[in-house]
């Protein structure tokens, strides 16, 4: 199935033209640099980079002047040729040219059996200019790659692992034209500014400390309030959808995870264990294993299905410390996580209704635009990477494809992706400004129930394995709110922003009235924040439209004597002389519904 992918992958012109890109890069590096060593150049979403060891540490400046060499190279419209050799040829002549990452690379395939390719730029006097080992997919012509831009540079390790050689990466966008490019290159300005780590200081929603440690956030008073009414929604949500709620503990017997198989699959991405009365203690990476064992608690009967658990439970995975970035790659996470058990024959509607549930939550966030992935197992990972029943597989893969067609939502299909113990949806949705996110996952699971002995007893009077969904549709609480505040640019809507109303006095003895606004406000449990600072009526607005609070109430001489307000809106910058009264029932309605935010 891999191997069917990459063909897929080398005849998608887009790619080739991203691969071609990177060996253009290549080539502009040793020129630049004769003594560089070459890494891998992998084609990336948007565009391509190459890992290189230099001989000094790479300045933006250094960007332009690499791009231009680029240029001319792309203008000489030099030729992609391509050349297969024996392996102990590749070997020799990799070694002669003084490459060692690519004589690694290159002993690896022939150790693997694997015939290995070059690729050759040729001027169009038949010089070859450039040759790198490369299995394919490029352009007939260097003068077919389309608008590119070097964007960035960042350290590497080679091949990910911190024992070896630190390299430079540099990267670079590339796009069929140049209209692509600028609007990606626009996006990337906004995305900065919406910045979910910059907006996160800005307007105190969380903070991490080298005191506590790398990848553990600590929720600020204001990103408490997201956090609370995140899950006051899904709490909502899973209440009318019949959900029970359970809670479980933090830490765990390790045998737990080597009955659910969860060690020898997973151990790499958990904590190392706890030695607590002669027993191996871990922290709980996921909550699926406890949810178990509160279903067999006792025996079940199917008149018990479908069972829907859910718990938004902590969890604590061990992240390679490069790949943490802010909320959205954490060690410390909160999961909407629930399990659904139920029969084979209830297993489509209750997958539907998962569905309905993501959709729900899209319509409230003002999220157009998602694909999900629907991923599958691949035969060369069974008793490695996927349990081993290649007839379940078969079968499950088939019943989630079906649930999904008739649930009429976009998804694709992506063989080797899956989870080890079933297929699973992959949610990928996009912010406001295009920029793509991948949100949470959804997951059949055939096999833990019969390792865990789940059983109910079924009409006919036989015991029966139930079928397993996992389902996370608000992800964590950290990833959710890293898109949320990218998405909204920190101006969030009026029932999930951290104060909904600024009340704005515009001199000191208007205060007695501000606070009479402010109790009205209270007692329809809007949360409200008074400005009792010696600043300018302007200054104050500023303030209040620099926290982003959705609502600011001026009030004066006329708004104290008449019992009004001046209702100034974040998001439309209107201005209203509106009743107290019917503000704050207003208010109150815009905060129940959960309403997004009207546009300017």
């Amino acid at each position: 199935m891999q191997k069917e992918l990459l063909e897929e992958k080398l005849k998608d012109p887009l790619y080739a033209m991203r691969h071609s890109a990177a060996h253009v890069l290549a080539q502009a590096v040793l020129e630049m640099f004769p003594e560089a060593k070459l890494g891998v150049g992998p084609v990336i979403d948007h565009g391509f980079y190459y890992d290189f060891q230099l001989p000094r540490a790479l300045v933006p400046e250094d960007l332009d002047i690499l791009q231009e060499k680029m240029q001319k190279i792309v203008n000489q419209g030099q030729t992609f040729e391509r050349d297969e050799q024996e392996p102990e040829k590749v070997v020799a002549f990799l070694e002669k040219m003084e490459q060692p990452f690519k004589v690694e690379l290159a002993k690896e395939f022939a150790a693997d059996g694997q015939a290995i390719t070059f690729y050759k730029n040729i001027n169009k006097d038949g010089e070859t200019k450039f040759i790198d080992l490369c299995r394919g997919g490029h352009l007939e012509n260097t003068k077919e790659i389309g608008a590119f831009k070097l964007n960035k540079i960042a350290a590497a390790y080679w091949r990910g692992d911190q024992t070896r050689p630190q390299l430079q990466r540099i990267y670079g966008l590339c796009f069929e034209k140049k209209e692509e490019l600028t609007a990606h290159l626009n996006m990337l300005v906004e995305a900065a500014k919406r910045d979910h780590r910059k907006l996160g200081q800005e307007l105190e929603i969380f903070m991490l400390s080298d005191e506590v440690g790398a990848g553990l956030p600590l929720w600020l008073p204001n990103g408490a309030i997201l956090v609370e009414e995140i899950e006051k929604l899904a709490k909502e949500v899973e209440f009318n959808g019949d959900y029970q709620r359970v809670r479980t503990p933090h830490i765990t017997k390790g045998s737990l995870y080597h009955k659910s198989g969860h060690l020898p699959y997973y151990a790499e991405s958990m904590f190392p264990p706890m030695k607590i009365d002669e027993e191996e203690y871990y922290l709980k990476p996921m909550n699926c294993p406890h949810h178990h064992l509160i279903y067999a608690n006792r025996k079940r009967s199917y008149r018990e299905l479908p069972m829907r658990l859910a718990e938004y439970g902590h969890c604590y995975r061990f992240e390679d410390s490069g790949a943490l970035f802010g909320l959205m790659r954490v060690r410390s996470m909160c999961m909407n996580d629930a399990h659904i058990y139920c029969t084979p024959e209830q297993f489509e509607s209750e997958f539907i209704q998962v569905i309905e549930i993501y959709k729900h939550y899209f319509k409230i966030f003002g999220i157009d635009k998602y694909v999900m992935r629907l991923s599958l197992h691949d035969k060369e990972g069974l008793g490695k990477k996927y349990v081993n029943e290649p007839k379940l597989w078969l079968e499950t893969e088939e019943k989630v494809r079906t649930a999904m067609q008739k649930s009429g939502v976009n998804f694709v299909e992506v063989a080797g992706e899956a989870a080890f113990y079933g297929p699973k949806i992959d949610v990928e949705i996009y912010s406001a400004i295009g920029r793509e996110f991948t949100l949470a996952t959804n997951q059949l699971d055939f096999a833990i129930p019969k390792r865990f002995e789940l059983t109910y007893v079924d009409s006919d009077g036989k015991e029966k394995t139930p079928l397993c969904v996992h389902r996370a549709p608000l992800s964590t609480h950290e990833r959710l709110i890293g898109f949320l505040i990218e998405h909204f640019a920190g101006a969030f809507p009026t029932w999930l922003a951290p104060v909904q109303v600024a009340v704005l006095p515009v001199g000191e003895k208007f205060a007695e009235y501000a606070a009479e606004v402010a109790a009205v406000l209270k007692a329809k449990n809007v949360r409200v924040w008074i400005d009792e600072s010696d600043e300018s009526l302007g200054k104050k607005i500023r303030n209040a439209e620099g926290k982003k609070i959705p609502w600011m109430l001026v009030v004066g001489e006329k708004e104290a004597a008449e019992k009004t307000v001046a209702a100034r809106s974040y998001h439309t910058k209107k201005q209203d002389a509106i009743a107290l009264a019917d503000f704050a029932e207003n208010v109150a309605q815009e905060i129940a519904e959960r309403r997004l935010p009207e546009k300017a």
